[in-house]
């Protein structure tokens, strides 16, 4: 009987290794950079067009590759990085495994240019797919260029699986601020299509932070310091006034890698306990040094996952850090019983300097005289002041009064033509039926056939997305102008995608006065919303976006009325005026889709008469 096991060939086996290492243009670009930092480089540029779709190039001027190490770096399992199983336990470098070029090079056009310091010529080399076209001398300046484009060209169902292009340039964003907080000594550049997005010069950790992300960043840091024998803490935290809903800027960094720890992110929020509402998430750039011997790095694929030896004294050592920090700085609360906080200056005079008022006095005035007059300081005389008062009805004189010919308009009303069941439309009650609402989260109201509980927040998530989806196809909302304007500040990877939204979001009733590098100015707001809301609103529909959505516009559409429906809606536990009840429940039944919220959860239930005497037969 014949074998029926073979190895496969190495352009089967990288393609397979690929689906690990390599899942989306943003795998590519951290892998590179991270190459770019292990070859001890000082300045790093990344070019992408198409959200890396067509190109993804990293260019630096670090140590630079051999004609031998040039070829040999695209096989499998090839790498300076370890000679021993016992390397692992001492990894000082960002990859090890030697799986990342030769991973790419089998999906992609890669094209390479290297060269040493203190050689006359370098390589080039250009492969497709694993296979090498060329490979010759080429007169290139010292370091590495990598360009990799068509990626996943031979695999078109992975490249059909790919979002748009703004969601896979956000991930791409995501790696590359990743790679350069870790970095701050490092110059990076990022340009896409053509534009330059970063330029950020070597500095420190507080100014990287602060280039990364907006000047406004610099004013919520609280500075983190901590060392002991386990481990060293650096880094920053932001105030408790500035968390926000999302989790965008939050980043653990273990001996300069950035990983995910959901437990080390507990004990974060643990330290801020009692200092933020429900909901609400700190941002964090926290940086911890361990001996490379007390963690495992090599258990997955994208090494964003690591094992510590003494996790529960970790734990403990960065939520008392985090506290210190907090309440050494002033930020977290303090019991004084003799203050008095009435006595405080005010804030935004703390540093002003007091101006000491004039005085006019008029030295030849005698109160004892007879002829003696008020003088006029500036002001109108008594008498002038009078007469202009007077004479303020003559303002009116010729303005006819619109009472009448208000009293004579009609106006349109929309009548609710909705129903409860497609079969029985006859069978609500009429409009007058009185609603009730149980536990501040239930509306219910009776019908012929008994009652009917409504989920009034889910219902009215119902109502607004509706509506949403409305103003956005078909009629723009209407808007409340705000007497103020209203500051919001964003990162840059925010404001760039706020750029994009707000043709949208104007259509929902958004008025924007200005959007600048990180921060933008709203003077008008839906009519369903408040001031107070505007700044939860917009980052939950930055936050839901980040998320993922298709190439279609109406799926981009969609996301964000679900996320204005859901920001939006009443929640559970608010007090409903009966008004505010026969809204809901008239405005769900007018809905096309009125059995299920835009989340697909029921909005309502029914109670026949029979199930009720059926509960009173038992």
């Amino acid at each position: 009987m014949s074998s029926v096991i073979q190895l496969l060939p190495d352009h089967v086996a990288n393609q397979i290794a690929a689906g690990e290492v390599v899942q989306r243009p943003a795998s590519v670009v951290k892998e590179l950079l991270e190459n770019a930092v292990d070859a001890k480089a000082t300045q790093i540029k990344l070019v992408v067009k198409d959200a890396g779709k067509s190109l993804i190039q990293v260019i630096d001027n670090g140590v630079g590759m051999g004609v031998t190490d040039a070829r040999l770096c695209f096989e499998r399992h090839a790498t300076s990085k370890i000679r021993h199983a016992e390397d692992l336990f001492a990894i000082h470098t960002k990859g090890f495994r030697g799986e990342a070029l030769a991973s790419i090079a089998a999906i992609a056009h890669v094209e390479l240019k290297t060269k040493q310091e203190g050689e006359e010529l370098g390589t080039h080399i250009i492969i497709e797919g694993t296979k090498v076209n060329s490979q010759d001398p080429a007169v290139v300046p010292k370091g590495t260029s990598f360009s990799v484009k068509n990626l996943f060209y031979n695999i078109p169902a992975r490249r059909n699986f790919l979002k748009s292009e703004t969601v896979e340039f956000r991930h791409i964003v995501d790696e590359f601020q990743r790679v350069v907080l870790a970095h701050p000594a490092i110059q990076f550049s990022l340009i896409h299509n053509g534009s330059e997005l970063y330029n950020l010069t070597s500095s420190n950790l507080r100014q990287r932070i602060v280039g990364v992300f907006s000047g406004k960043t610099n004013e919520k840091l609280v500075p983190l310091s901590e060392e002991t024998e386990l481990v060293t803490v650096q880094g920053f935290v932001s105030k408790p006034e500035y968390a926000k809903k999302s989790r965008g800027e939050q980043f653990f960094f273990v001996n300069d890698r950035f990983i995910k720890s959901g437990y080390l992110h507990h004990a974060v929020m643990a330290a801020y306990e009692g200092l933020l509402k429900d909901g609400l998430q700190p941002s964090y750039f926290i940086y911890l040094t361990v001996p490379p011997n007390s963690i495992d790095i090599n258990i997955h694929p994208t090494k964003t996952e690591i094992k510590f030896d003494d996790e529960h004294a970790l734990y403990a050592i960065l939520r008392s850090t985090v506290k210190h920090s907090l309440g050494m700085f002033n930020v977290a609360p303090v019991l004084d019983f003799e203050r008095d906080p009435n006595l405080d200056t005010p804030y935004q005079i703390q540093n002003k300097e007091v101006n000491y008022p004039t005085i006019q006095v008029d030295s030849n005035y005698n109160p004892f005289s007879e002829d003696s007059k008020p003088k006029n300081f500036g002001r109108s005389s008594y008498r002038e002041h009078q007469a202009d008062t007077a004479s303020w009805e003559s303002l009116y004189v010729n303005l006819k009064t619109d009472s009448q010919e208000i009293a004579s308009h009609s106006f349109e009303t929309d009548i609710v033509s909705g129903s409860l069941f497609i079969e029985n439309e006859n069978e609500i009650e009429e409009t007058s039926t009185r609603t009730y609402q149980i536990q501040k989260k239930y509306i219910v109201t009776p019908i012929k056939s008994g009652l009917i509980v409504i989920d009034q927040k889910r219902a009215h998530q119902r109502i607004l997305y509706e509506q949403f989806l409305k103003n956005m196809t078909v009629a723009n909302a209407s808007s409340q102008k705000l007497l103020f304007p209203v500051s919001l500040q964003f990162s840059q990877n925010e404001i760039n995608l706020i750029h994009e939204l707000k043709g949208a979001l104007e259509n929902m009733g958004f008025i924007f006065d200005s959007i600048s590098k990180d921060v933008i100015l709203i003077s008008g707001i839906p009519i369903n919303s408040n001031e107070s809301q505007v700044t939860a609103i917009i980052e939950a529909v930055i936050n839901d976006l980040n998320n993922g959505t298709s190439d279609h516009n109406f799926s981009q559409n969609d996301t964000i009325a679900k996320s204005l429906a859901r920001s939006m809606a009443v929640k559970n536990g608010s007090f409903l005026a009966q008004k505010e009840q026969e809204n809901i429940v008239n405005g769900l039944f007018a809905c096309k889709e009125p059995a299920t919220s835009p989340f697909n959860k029921p909005t309502f239930i029914t109670l026949s008469v029979d199930d009720i005497e059926k509960r009173f037969m038992l």
